[in-house]
């Protein structure tokens, strides 16, 4: 699998499904106001300033701020993205208590030290009424890349630890922890459920790239293909 590729094809996936969240917390004649938890250099965030959101980035690298501002003065949206270096663990001290329409959260949760903690502090962000953006891995979809490897031993070791690592986190937990917050999982998409999986000489025949990318988007709802994707992104609701 060419990595370009797949990358391509899953950024445009979570991009829609975040264009479309956007739309639905966007009140009239009202700017949404975005939090990005560790987002890093603006993947997100940019294109989601450019729809017309105000978003503030939280991450701890200030490498990647930099990258952030520079990339949001390029796209002419620097006043609508406002940087901010620091711990998602210290969150509540760096918003200051502030509350969002839309909160992102990728993959931030696997590097925290306290998932619960982290979580709880990440949801206490999110309105009434607003939305929070999960993506975290598959630990699932390990034990299949195992074992198309070629690792059948290593595939085994992860199958089982899945019954024992309760540090592993993934969609089952952060579901277990919306639940205990009150809050409702409004949808769940696997991202990259064929696109890890798929040889890249595979797609060097005429229009293959475009059909893997449809392939992702068309079974990332669908069980049981979304079940065994890389990553899982959960759309999630604070009642209002």
């Amino acid at each position: 699998m060419h990595a370009d590729t797949g990358r391509a094809g899953r950024l445009g996936l979570i991009s829609r499904l975040l264009t479309d969240a956007l739309h639905t917390v966007t009140e009239p004649g009202r700017t949404a106001q975005l939090l990005d938890c560790g987002g890093g250099s603006g993947t997100y965030a940019v294109p989601l300033a450019v729809a017309g959101a105000n978003v503030t980035v939280i991450d701890i690298s200030a490498d990647a701020l930099a990258t952030l501002s520079h990339r949001a003065a390029e796209a002419g949206v620097a006043h609508q993205v406002h940087p901010v270096q620091g711990d998602v663990e210290a969150l509540a001290d760096l918003v200051g208590g502030r509350s969002f329409d839309l909160v992102l959260a990728h993959g931030i949760l696997e590097a925290v030290d306290s998932v619960a903690a982290a979580f709880a502090g990440i949801a206490a962000a999110v309105r009434p009424g607003g939305l929070m953006s999960v993506l975290v891995s598959n630990p699932a979809a390990l034990v299949i890349a195992r074992a198309l490897a070629g690792e059948p031993a290593l595939a085994l070791a992860e199958l089982t630890e899945l019954d024992t690592a309760e540090s592993r986190i993934g969609p089952a937990a952060i579901q277990q922890l919306c639940t205990a917050a009150g809050l409702l999982v409004e949808a769940r998409h696997g991202i990259g459920v064929f696109s890890d999986l798929v040889p890249g000489s595979a797609l060097d025949a005429p229009g293959a790239r475009d059909a893997l990318e449809r392939l992702d988007a068309d079974a990332a709802a669908r069980a049981p293909f979304a079940e065994i994707a890389g990553r899982v992104h959960l759309l999630v609701r604070r009642p209002a």
